[in-house]
């Protein structure tokens, strides 16, 4: 399909701007709803095809073309059974797609030695440690070394008064006159990289790879630093490690985090495991942890992998545990530094072996500095955001007495990607009296006697039952059915699965109110966008970007609370208009890394005219769920020949279809599921 001119995007985009608005009000008079009660509820049922379709918003990140027929065929209730167990799902396409990634099957230590943080570099200048012998790992090493030699050269000539030029900033032009030799160093190096470039591009992609780890490290890391389509030039036709490779000569630390978030994006939309993929968002989202804190980048990996992920549908308390062991959680709420204060690190009593098999030292306490307190952050959050919820019934001495509980959970060197283990010299010791329970000593197993105490809690029950529904039900979900579900997390002792299984079978989730009555984050926007365009994604990071800038980035809540999964957060007319715009650019194939065919499919009649190309996308996107109001909001934009038609001049011109799917993906119904 060839590219709208430019003046016809214009007129687009100011049509957008009218349809945007439009669909702003729409959205606030379609969420005045009241609940229905349960009688009323159970005795109105939808049919097939909206029970596929309802289950499919509920369930997965969003239809794709041809899941509604699939899933009516198979039965509604016959498919919710098999998304429960996922393991009985072949998901091998996914597993060839996230092959590339080779962050994802790492430990952390192996991320860390292959991808080495700015610490471990200065640890190698330091004389503390050494350059891997592999010339592939080496190569990366000798790039951040190159890179941090650059920085406190910069650092220096600040320091002197002088002019500090990032070489990988400075223009090519010779508009400006060098203030100094340096700079007309700097500026040949750049000349000759761009030469070298230009001759790489004249060898095969194995060739090319060789030549680059012969070059000296400030070559290679000229030649990293290219962007654009010089960078994809340089990448053709090579292996994902070889671009991965190539990648972390820049920024080793921005592959480990470009991986997990890109994967993210490839699970959500590709999985066939929809309804695992689902919870693993909300579980990640509910024990939230922030990327962008020091050693978190790289251990989230392993958080989501061996924490969060084999835990979705068993017991909560396994999941509790596993994610209060993890080291990721320990260094995001700082639970790793808590000391007790009457502990011997606090006491200073010096261990009583001190020999290589003893007690060993407190991991975070240098030299001439004193040991850290006790620090509240996780047993607060762990009572107020992962258990009991904020009216949980708890005091602050209940705070102070979980905090003291789990002083000594640590783990071992965080900067190279260390296990968790318990450190009895950090330990409080002593009674502590949680929730009114008394708490012998017992070092580590304190910590889980409180985890069980909390997760078989009626509250935390309440609590979970009622998160669960808010994001497969309602906002604010009806009481009758939270209390159904907390009955079964009881009965069933915190088994995920039989919680949603009762949920699943409740008339209130089937309520004509609850269909396409939640309005979608930003995550499942942009995603089932994806999902039911169709569209390839070969490159996932300008989706990562769009869901920047609209306020969601993946693993990027700083607050422990996590994104919300309310409607009043995210629906204003900035946000559905940076919806629109995302959605525009979509249909019309002009977001990067993502291929989208907007035309009709092989066996689909060519549609006559922009009309009944709107009814065709109306029923494939949205299974003719569109308001008379929708439907003539687009029509009116539609009426201008140049949103209409592509070319103007050709009696034969066939409907605009991207500008119809982009539209249609902007409309108020689809933004709710």
């Amino acid at each position: 399909m060839p590219p709208m001119p430019f003046r016809h995007r214009q007129l687009l985009a100011a049509s957008t701007l009218l349809a945007a608005s439009a669909f702003t009000t729409q959205f606030a008079l379609g969420r005045k709803k009241e609940h229905l009660s349960a009688a009323t509820t159970a005795a109105i049922t939808m049919d097939a095809q909206k029970r596929a379709v309802h289950a499919l918003n509920r369930l997965t990140f969003g239809p794709r073309s041809g899941d509604v027929e699939r899933v009516t065929q198979m039965g509604v209730d016959k498919w919710i059974e098999l998304e429960l167990y996922p393991d009985k799902i072949d998901d091998s396409a996914l597993d060839a797609r996230l092959a590339p990634f080779r962050t994802l099957r790492m430990g952390t230590k192996e991320i860390v030695e292959n991808f080495p943080p700015n610490q471990l570099i200065k640890q190698i200048v330091d004389g503390k440690a050494s350059l891997p012998r592999d010339p592939t790992k080496r190569a990366v090493y000798e790039a951040q070394l190159q890179r941090y030699e650059d920085k406190q050269e910069r650092k220096e000539e600040a320091a002197k008064g002088g002019a500090a030029t990032d070489p990988s900033k400075s223009s090519d032009t010779d508009s400006a006159q060098p203030a100094d030799p340096d700079q007309i160093r700097r500026r040949e190096e750049r000349r000759a990289a761009n030469q070298k470039t230009q001759e790489l591009l004249d060898l095969s992609p194995d060739e090319r790879m060789k030549a680059i780890l012969q070059m000296s490290p400030q070559d290679r890391r000229a030649i990293a630093t290219n962007k654009g389509a010089k960078a994809d030039a340089i990448m053709d036709g090579m292996s994902a490690q070889q671009k991965e490779t190539l990648m972390a000569l820049k920024n080793p630390e921005q592959v480990v985090v470009d991986e997990l978030m890109q994967a993210k994006l490839v699970r959500a939309i590709y999985s066939e495991r929809q309804l695992d993929e689902v919870l693993t968002d909300f579980w990640l989202n509910h024990f939230n942890v922030f990327i962008n804190k020091g050693a978190d980048r790289y251990l989230l990996t392993s958080y989501e992998r061996d924490a969060i992920r084999p835990h979705v549908l068993g017991k909560f308390e396994d999941l509790l545990v596993a994610t209060a062991k993890s080291p990721a959680m320990l260094f995001y709420l700082d639970n790793w530094l808590s000391v007790g204060p009457n502990s011997d690190i606090a006491q200073g009593i010096a261990p009583q072996r001190p020999h290589r098999r003893g007690p060993r030292p407190y991991p975070n306490q240098a030299k001439g500095k004193k040991a850290s307190g006790l620090n509240e952050n996780y047993g607060r959050e762990l009572m107020e955001l992962h258990t009991l919820s904020v009216n949980g019934g708890y005091t602050q001495k209940d705070v102070t007495e979980v905090a003291k509980v789990f002083t000594g959970w640590t783990f071992d060197q965080p900067k190279k990607g260390g296990d968790f283990r318990f450190e009895p010299r950090m330990h409080e010791p002593g009674d502590k009296i949680v929730l009114g329970h008394s708490i012998k000593p017992n070092g580590e197993k304190e910590g889980l006697e409180v985890l069980r105490l909390l997760a078989r809690n009626p509250q935390t029950a309440s609590f979970i039952s009622r998160k669960l529904a808010m994001r497969f039900v309602s906002d604010d979900p009806p009481a009758t059915l939270v209390e159904r579900m907390t009955k079964t997390y009881l009965k069933k002792d915190g088994d995920i699965r039989e919680v949603l299984r009762t949920m699943f079978e409740a008339p209130e989730f089937w309520s004509p109110e609850a269909y396409r009555a939640k309005v979608k984050t930003p995550l499942e926007f942009v995603v089932s966008a994806v999902r039911t365009s169709g569209a390839q994604v070969e490159d996932a990071r300008a989706l990562i970007g769009t869901l920047n800038n609209m306020g969601m980035m993946p693993y990027g809540m700083m607050p422990p609370t996590g994104y919300s999964m309310k409607a009043d957060v995210w629906v204003n007319s900035s946000a559905l208009l940076g919806r629109m715009n995302f959605a525009l650019g979509l249909a019309a194939g002009k977001i990067r890394g993502v291929k989208i065919d907007s035309s009709p499919g092989a066996s689909a009649p060519e549609p006559a005219d922009a009309e009944q190309a709107l009814a065709a996308q109306e029923s494939s996107l949205l299974s003719g769920d569109i308001s008379k109001q929708t439907h003539d909001i687009i029509s009116k934009q539609l009426e201008d020949p140049k949103i209409s038609q592509w070319r103007l001049d050709d009696p034969k011109r066939p409907p605009n279809m991207a500008a119809i799917t982009g539209l249609i993906l902007g409309s108020p119904e689809f933004q709710r599921r």
